[in-house]
């Protein structure tokens, strides 16, 4: 080997040293490819030249010297996993573009890229030499190449990383600020005022559904505009995110207005409200990771507005409770704490109300020193109307009883007065009797009430004497009324529908005929003992079942 070859040698290795130092010497990735194509076209004097690297399996120009941008543009599609130097397409660009030489980089046995290089200066050809010194200058930068690729990578997951940790952070602490707010209309602004920052919009509204009804929490929008476009759309049928090119598809209207993006609040799966939003100031479009932080921010708040609304859902349900519950006491008031004790008749009553409050009525009123009236009734319906009727009813008779009128002239003022406050079609079933104490003689009308059964002797006769329901127009036709003249152990049970149409589980009602044969078999007994036992026949006739119905029930039993 001469003297000038071992010159020669040791310049090269020289230079090997130094370029490895230099690429080595940073993780830019666009430093190490400008210092290997630079150094490559420094060192064979080389005209032009390109390095294209393996970026998703495909290979693409990242750094090009000497080229212009339409023959870079006309680069062939190449797969990074194939033969890429021998492929047709890119001999055929190599020599449109006039590069003569290439070579791939290999990194692990794998290819990530290739170079190549356009004529030399002197115009000879690239020697043996030329090409494996080129090779030993791309091994040596393979691993450079890599390591920044992959460092960039990691770089990129440590950003993606640190953005969704700052975003997790964001939408903690938006949690417990969404706490602090009662109104909804503050959980938006808040909502708003988070979003904007986070991806500077200009544009933005935000929206809750409450049935059918559409409620504007904050708008950038025309609010008329939105309303309408919204109704037009039906976007509570919105389940998922629309972007911007499906929401110039789907929903035009909103598209015109200026929205690009659609992201529903759901909660427990059903849509409670839509956030719209406007174009970014920075025209980037909204990436998944974007919607995705938007949808999760979206669902806090809607959460955070439907907690504030059970909760004062449940409030005014707990208020009306104790309403519910004090009408309950002042309705069991108005029936009779106890019952006047006569000589002559031993009297028994029971009412039980299927919700907190009722519309049966019962009542014993003494008239005077032998004298006293029985009465029972039943309002249209349940809860709170039918009891205010009760109300009426009961302050009515307690007012007429006093005034000693006869008892069908008495049905037919009180019917007066009930149709003159009623409404909506609500109506009262009534029976009330005048019963002589010394005389054993009662008087009774009935008013379209459940008939009465009066027990003689074993066998029932139903008293219906009387005329047509209260409350559903003035009286024109006078009420008839009759009298009976009792025995001892006669027994009266009057009642409510409430006990003949209880019903079980199978949905049969105990019936007019087992209240009649129970009646019969207990009427040898005392009035309690004949309430309770039919009481306790209807409790187990029914038990496990609700009932829909008010019971009430009163006996009097003949001394």
């Amino acid at each position: 080997m001469t003297d000038m070859t071992n010159l020669k040698l040791k310049r090269n290795l020289t230079s090997l040293v130094e370029f490895s130092r230099v690429i080595n010497s940073s993780i830019d990735l666009q430093f190490i490819l400008n210092n290997v194509l630079l150094s490559c076209l420094g060192k064979f004097l080389s005209t032009k030249g390109l390095i294209a690297l393996n970026e998703n399996g495909k290979i693409v120009i990242k750094i090009s010297k000497g080229l212009s941008d339409g023959i870079v543009e006309n680069f062939p599609a190449l797969r990074a996993n194939e033969d890429c130097l021998s492929d047709d397409r890119l001999n055929k660009f190599m020599k449109s573009a006039k590069l003569i030489a290439a070579e791939e980089i290999i990194s692990s046995d794998f290819c990530i890229g290739l170079v190549c290089l356009g004529e030399k200066l002197d115009k000879t050809d690239y020697t043996k030499d030329d090409l494996e010194f080129l090779k030993t200058i791309l091994n040596i930068s393979a691993t450079a190449i890599q390591n920044s690729i992959k460092i960039n990578e990691l770089q990129g997951v440590n950003r993606e990383l640190d953005s969704k940790i700052n975003r997790l952070s964001s939408l903690f602490e938006l949690s417990k600020e969404f706490g602090f707010f009662s109104e909804s209309t503050k959980v938006a602004k808040l909502l708003v005022f988070s979003i904007i920052g986070q991806f500077l919009v200009s544009k933005y509204a935000v929206i809750s559904f409450d049935g059918e009804d559409i409620k504007i929490l904050e708008s950038k929008y025309d609010d008329e505009d939105l309303n309408n476009g919204l109704k037009i759309c039906d976007c509570g049928m919105i389940t998922s995110s629309i972007n911007k090119t499906d929401v110039l598809k789907s929903y035009p209207v909103l598209y015109e207005m200026g929205v690009n993006l659609i992201v529903p609040m759901e909660v427990q799966g059903r849509t409670k409200g839509l956030i719209l939003l406007g174009e970014r100031i920075t025209k980037q479009p909204y990436s998944e990771a974007d919607i995705e932080f938007i949808y999760s921010v979206g669902s806090l708040a809607i959460i955070s507005i439907e907690n504030k609304r059970l909760f004062i859902e449940e409030l005014e349900k707990q208020k009306m409770e104790e309403d519910l519950e004090l009408a309950r006491e002042i309705q069991q008031n108005l029936l009779p704490q106890t019952l006047p004790r006569f000589s002559n008749f031993d009297i028994a009553a029971v009412n039980m109300s299927s919700k907190q409050v009722g519309g049966d009525y019962y009542d014993v009123i003494p008239f005077d020193e032998n004298n006293f009236y029985i009465a029972i009734a039943d309002v249209s319906g349940k809860g709170t109307p039918a009891s205010l009727l009760m109300a009426n009813i009961q302050a009515f008779l307690q007012v007429i009883c006093r005034h000693g009128l006869e008892i069908e002239k008495s049905t037919g003022l009180i019917n007066d007065l009930i149709s003159a406050n009623t409404s909506d079609g609500r109506f009262i079933t009534f029976f009330w009797a005048l019963i002589n104490n010394e005389e054993k003689k009662m008087t009774y009308v009935n008013a379209g009430h459940n008939h009465p059964l009066f027990i003689r002797d074993g066998e029932i006769r139903k008293l219906h004497k009387g005329g047509m329901i209260l409350g559903v127009m003035e009286t024109t036709i006078p009420y008839d009324s009759e009298t009976i003249n009792l025995q001892k152990n006669d027994v009266i049970v009057l009642f409510t529908d409430g006990i003949s149409e209880a019903m079980n589980k199978e949905s049969e009602e105990f019936s007019d005929e087992r209240l009649e044969e129970s009646s019969v078999k207990l009427s040898s007994l005392s009035a309690k003992e004949i309430l309770d036992g039919i009481k306790n026949e209807v409790t187990d006739f029914t038990k496990g079942a609700s009932q829909s119905d008010d019971i009430t029930m009163v006996v009097i039993k003949v001394k």
